[in-house]
This record gives structure tokens, sequence and C-alpha cells, in this order.
């Protein structure tokens, strides 16, 4: 009679994302006296196929368990508050670099709650605006990455950034436009999600630090492209 309990009471399983229906015999059922359906305990856990995993009503996993310790560790909630409190306190953010105050509506420069992700329009135009969220982010990342990635090949070929990229038999100009549209792909993620780059940090990496060295490298980027055009020989070569 128990072997018979035991086998009445309702599968419950979530196999790849899907949420098995409750199982029940009425043969059983009647036999072990049985009434109405049983429900899964979200604390069920039991092992088919190697791992399964029953929790009632969640349609999360391991991913997003994952995702939600990295948001408690690095992420920052920046809410409009705040962007219109930074907008009246922070003197960088009364007037542009060339000297004209921002203007609602305008094309440049705009009030930072009308560029923010969080706060301003996620279109195409605004995003890739002079003062839009993706150009410096995107160029700052790809110049950090093509003045390391100079250096390296330069060490190791004696080839200059210009025969990296023009030479037959090279990949150095396939390898850049790879990398184009991953950085720029993996950027425009969190923008069109509503998260701009303030919002991340951990330890020392912050979106000012990013900023600075993307800048530094951007500058030496085009000086080391400058140089070699005069010289004609690599800088970091052997």
């Amino acid at each position: 009679m128990a072997a018979m309990m035991m086998m009445s009471q309702v599968a419950c399983a979530k196999l790849g994302g899907l949420q098995a229906l409750p199982i029940q015999s009425s043969k059983f059922s009647k036999l072990s006296g049985a009434r109405g359906a049983t429900s899964c305990s979200p604390r069920l856990a039991t092992s088919l196929a190697g791992r399964v995993r029953c929790e009632a009503g969640k349609g999360e996993g391991p991913l997003a368990d994952a995702k939600a310790v990295v948001d408690r560790q690095t992420k920052t909630t920046i809410t409009k508050d705040d962007i219109l409190r930074n907008q009246e306190t922070n003197e960088s953010e009364k007037k542009s670099v060339f000297g004209t105050e921002p203007t609602s509506g305008s094309l440049y420069p705009r009030p930072e709650v009308e560029r923010r992700p969080e706060t301003g329009s996620k279109n195409f135009f605004s995003v890739f605006a002079f003062d839009g969220a993706a150009p410096e982010t995107i160029n700052c990342r790809l110049a950090m990455l093509g003045f390391v990635w100079a250096m390296v090949v330069e060490r190791m070929t004696g080839q200059t950034v210009f025969e990296q990229v023009t030479n037959a038999g090279q990949p150095g100009l396939l390898y850049f436009l790879g990398a184009v549209q991953l950085f720029t792909y993996a950027s425009l993620v969190p923008i069109m999600s509503g998260e701009s780059t303030d919002a991340r940090s951990f330890g020392p990496f912050t979106a000012r630090a990013e900023r600075w060295n993307g800048r530094i490298a951007m500058l030496g980027f085009l000086g080391l492209v400058i140089t070699e055009a005069f010289t004609h020989s690599a800088i970091f070569g052997m």
C-alpha cells in the first residue's frame, strides 16, 4: 500500500526550460485513497538524465542566477532624479566643449537627461549622435584593442600598422572588421536596454577609467600610424 501511495504522487520535472504537466494515475489514486491532484513542492529536487531541477512556477536557471549575482556586484541604478540633479550641479553639464548651453531638442549639445540611455531616446540617430552613448564608447574600446594588437603584432612580425592591414595574405583587415562588428554589438546591447556605461563598475574598472584610457589609446594609435607613415618602419618592431 505504501508503494502505491508513493506512485500516486505528481511527477514534476523542469527540463531545458519546459515545465512538465502534473501527471496522476487514477488507478493508483483510487487504491491509495488520494483525493484530487497533489502539487509539486518548489523544493523538490530529483535526478533525471544527469540533472533535473523542479521549481514550481519559476522560469529561471543557472544563467539567470549568475546574472543576478553579477548585477548585485557591479550594477548601480541611475534614476532620472540623479541625472537631473547632476545637470544642475555639474558645471560640465551646463555648457558644451564649444561653450554653448545644452538645449532640449537640439542636435548638439543636448541635456544629459536626453542623451542618457536610461531616460533619453534609444533610436539609432540618438544613440549614434555626436554626444550619444555609442560613438565614444565603441571608439575607445576599439582604440584600446587596436593599440595593444598593433604593438604585439609589430613586435612579432616587424610590420607597420599599414602593412598589417594592406599586405597580401595578411588577415589584419579581416580581424579589424570582425572586431568592429563584435565590439559594436556588445556595446549596443546594454545601451539599447537602457543602461549606460556609468551604471557598471567593478573595482578599478569604472566608466571614467575606461573613457580616459580609451581617449589616450585613440591618441596613441593615431600617433603610431602617423609616425610610421613618415618613418616607414614599425615603432615596436624587432
